[in-house]
């Protein structure tokens, strides 16, 4: 049984990797295009998180948009099949940044 404080905890760890806000419409628009020129498949997942596939269909990761006050806005996280999860490889000033990364990373 959880006891009420580790609820909590599980619940802000889930809350700070998938973000809950609406992507501005700009980046929005910004990710499925910059996925095409990149060979990917991105499909919102999100209100600002899209999941992005390679051309044989397979999960390569997520791009998300993180706003964080003039920070890097989008993070690249990979799919890793093995632990069945989802690990950061970072944030980056344009999509098509985190894009690369995801296709250059293995």
């Amino acid at each position: 049984m959880l006891t009420q404080a580790t609820q909590d905890t599980r619940e802000a760890h889930v809350d700070a990797r998938i973000p809950s806000q609406p992507a501005p419409a700009a980046w929005a628009e910004a990710v499925p295009v910059a996925a095409r020129r990149a060979r990917f498949t991105a499909v919102a997942a999100g209100p600002a998180l899209w999941r992005v596939s390679a051309a044989d269909g397979r999960v390569v990761g997520h791009v998300a948009v993180v706003d964080a006050a003039g920070e890097r806005p989008f993070r690249a996280r990979r799919y890793h099949a093995a632990s069945r999860s989802f690990r950061d490889l970072g944030d980056f000033w344009s999509c098509d940044q985190a894009l690369e990364c995801l296709r250059l990373s293995r």
